[in-house]
């Protein structure tokens, strides 16, 4: 085998996230979305320790069990079987979603068994009650699908930084969301306005949010972008938002934004949000609570399937209180978020603090709680890693929802300097899980149980909850 040799080979297994294994008689090689059962051509990249990185070539035949897919845009090369570019987004649209869910635990024990006993630890794979137009927030990007082409308005080409797929009748979205892209990519391609060039840094058109309740049907619709507009700007917005009001969508359109984002990065970033209509938030509703949720606040992407992973979290804390006679505790839920979790265990707790570095989303959190009636919530807006020096009271129980990367390295020693019995570890990345496990276990933690919650069906992510105690 050499650098650069294309081989062919049948995928035995798939390590979390998403890293297929092909064994052959000289080597292993690891490539980047595949599903176990393929028979698929590989570049080879990189070779270390007897292990080659290969770079997915094509398809050359799916698994015994594959299924049709139902999305014209999947597919885990560039393009599809049909020729149709894949916006990279999906990975087991080809496969039932009983066997993605065995994919998925065997990528966990995959990756927990050589720190746990995973076998005897872990409880269940939870499926998601829904496995399409499931996604309450999109962040569609304006570009074009290749260089000098027409607008267009989507996710990106997988294993592209620069092409856009427009990815109509994407399944993981409601119809309005689509209709809500569609008709914004419509509208500024019959103007000719341009998008941002992230190379040139100029141009208008950067980003589309879109927001949906999935208890109320409300949506919330933020068009971002530059300040590099000559002139025209606010007839442009006026008329993009008597559009989007005027369309014929089964919910309801509660408010048009504007965001300026200036920032030569390719991220979402508020330097000003206006109003154009109505208002900047929706409603959602889970286990019988009302959350305010914002453009830019942390909210569950799928609503439902929040539903089924803060229940199995409260069912979990409501056991610790009980058994440890804790009615009167203090929880502290670190990056909190909008509060959905500290709300959900403040009626078995004496009282909850919230971390979460996000204003707005302390503010949404707040709010939240007076509406739900809850007195015994209190949100602090800071950085977890600074916050956590000024709280000294110890805490009962800590509650742990860190963002993908995981719980910042620096503030594991002020966590477990607490000393708290008990801790719940839920993760949208396992593999940051996994990198964070061993401080607790070092300092004497033990895992008393792990369950999956699959919150993102038909993608290559699920949420993880741990139980940690001592």
């Amino acid at each position: 085998m050499k650098k650069k040799e294309i081989v062919s080979g049948t995928v035995g297994y798939s390590t979390f996230p998403n890293i297929g294994v092909i064994e052959t008689e000289e080597a292993l090689i690891r490539v980047k979305n595949v599903v176990p059962g393929q028979r698929v051509s590989v570049r080879l990249s990189k070779k270390r320790n007897d292990i080659w990185r290969g770079d997915l070539v094509a398809v050359e035949e799916e698994p015994k069990d594959a299924i049709k897919s139902d999305c014209r845009h999947y597919g885990l090369a560039t393009t599809t079987v049909d020729g149709m570019p894949s916006c990279g987004s999906c990975m087991y649209r080809n496969i039932s979603y009983e066997r993605e869910l065995e994919i998925k635990r065997d990528q966990l024990r995959r990756l927990f068994g050589p720190i746990l006993d995973f076998d005897r630890l872990f409880k269940e794979m939870v499926p998601s009650p829904v496995e399409n137009s499931y996604r309450n927030k999109m962040e569609y990007s304006f570009g074009d699908a290749v260089q000098g082409g027409p607008l267009e308005l989507g996710l990106h080409r997988r294993g592209s930084f620069y092409d856009i797929v427009s990815c109509e009748g994407c399944c993981l979205v409601h119809p309005d969301m689509d209709l809500i892209r569609s008709s914004t990519l419509d509208f500024f391609r019959a103007r000719g306005i341009s998008y941002y060039h992230k190379r040139a840094h100029e141009g208008y058109l950067r980003h589309l949010l879109v927001r949906r309740s999935e208890s109320t049907g409300e949506l919330l619709v933020d068009l971002v972008t530059s300040s590099d507009i000559e002139e025209g700007e606010e007839r442009l917005l006026s008329d993009y938002t008597d559009m989007i009001m005027s369309l014929a969508i089964e919910g309801e359109i509660a408010g048009v934004l504007h965001t300026v984002n200036d920032r030569e990065g390719d991220v979402v970033s508020d330097e000003g949000t206006h109003i154009l209509r109505g208002r900047d938030y929706i409603t959602e509703e889970v286990l019988g609570l009302s959350f305010k949720v914002t453009t830019f606040s942390f909210f569950q992407t799928n609503s439902i399937g929040a539903g089924v992973l803060y229940d199995r979290v409260r069912k979990a804390i409501t056991s610790m209180v009980s058994d440890k006679g804790l009615s009167g505790g203090l929880i502290y839920d670190l990056y909190s978020g909008t509060g959905t979790i500290a709300q959900m265990i403040a009626p078995v707790a004496g009282s909850v603090v919230g971390v979460e570095i996000v204003e707005e989303a302390v503010r949404a959190a707040t709010e939240n709680a007076a509406t739900n009636g809850l007195s015994n919530c209190s949100f602090i807006a800071g950085d977890v890693l600074k916050v956590l020096d000024d709280l000294s009271t110890k805490p009962d129980i800590i509650i742990l929802d860190p963002p993908r990367d995981g719980v910042h390295p620096k503030a594991l020693p002020k966590i477990l300097s607490y000393g708290v019995d008990d801790i719940i570890y839920i993760s949208c990345k396992a593999t940051s899980l996994a990198r964070d496990l061993p401080v607790f276990l070092e300092a004497g933690y033990s895992v008393k149980s792990m369950e999956a919650v699959d919150m993102f069906p038909r993608t290559g992510n699920t949420e993880v909850v741990c139980i940690l105690s001592r």
